[in-house]
């Protein structure tokens, strides 16, 4: 019987600085995983910090990390052909079915676009599979923005719209909260578009709001609650809300029942 508890080692093949604080890791990995879903991150003495899947390779996954404490720090340290600590997948993930023959649009701030990175992945290289697909990509300034090469990859799939909080003199992209966008949204059919929606907290319930102001129902909105999580196995009860375990029952919810999981 497998013990949930025992990582395994997984060869770093390599490592991708995207900002200062932000480096994605490409991890060693054979076995099924889905965007959305996370593992469990570790080196001995630091401790573990749960980290979201950002993309599936084959033989690989990879973790973008944010360098914001002890254990991430640490991971910070090492390099390819260093040897790190992980267990998992677990949570649900974004369950492509869900997506399938649908209009998609994905609206994500800042490092959450890393969680539904995998989707776009995915429908960008089979475009065949969906209606279309949408990119609305919020970051607080030109310098924090994650994934560039992608950005380049799948501005010549579908509809991209990157925009940033604030930027300096000259800089001539989209300037501007997400909700700013979500408005100028056009369906082919409103009833067959589906939502994606995942960063912060504030910025998720924002979004929901203008979503629906565009007459989508709430079932064809997802979610993702991820601050909470802890040690991926509904024991700890750190990511507990109510009777729901974020870390067992999520992080991906339908919007119906992620509404009222009140962070």
């Amino acid at each position: 019987m497998k013990n949930e508890y025992v990582p395994q080692l997984s060869e770093i093949k390599e490592v991708i600085k995207h900002t200062d604080l932000e480096y994605t890791f490409r991890m060693e990995y054979t076995g099924e995983t889905k965007p959305g879903q996370f593992f469990e991150v570790s080196l001995p003495k630091y401790g573990e910090a749960p980290i979201s899947v950002s993309g599936i390779g084959e033989d690989t996954i990879d973790f973008t990390i944010r360098r914001v404490g002890k254990v991430t720090n640490e991971i910070f340290e090492n390099y390819a052909g260093d040897r790190l600590f992980i267990r998992g997948p677990y949570g649900n993930g974004f369950d492509l079915e869900h997506y399938r023959g649908k209009e998609i649009v994905v609206i994500a701030g800042g490092t959450g676009l890393s969680p539904v990175k995998g989707i776009l992945d995915y429908f960008a290289a089979h475009m065949d599979q969906c209606v279309s697909c949408t990119l609305i990509a919020g970051f607080k300034s030109p310098k924090d923005v994650l994934f560039k090469e992608d950005f380049a990859l799948w501005k010549k799939q579908f509809p991209v719209t990157l925009t940033v909080d604030s930027a300096p003199a000259g800089y001539e992209g989209p300037v501007g909260m997400v909700t700013k966008y979500i408005p100028e949204l056009k369906f082919q059919n409103p009833e067959n578009a589906v939502f994606i929606c995942v960063g912060p907290p504030v910025m998720i319930k924002f979004s929901s709001l203008e979503i629906l102001k565009l007459g989508i129902k709430e079932e064809q909105i997802w979610i993702s609650h991820e601050r909470k999580m802890c040690c991926g196995l509904g024991k700890c009860g750190h990511c507990k809300i109510g009777s729901t375990y974020v870390c067992l029952d999520g992080p991906v919810f339908n919007y119906t029942e992620g509404k009222n999981l009140i962070d």
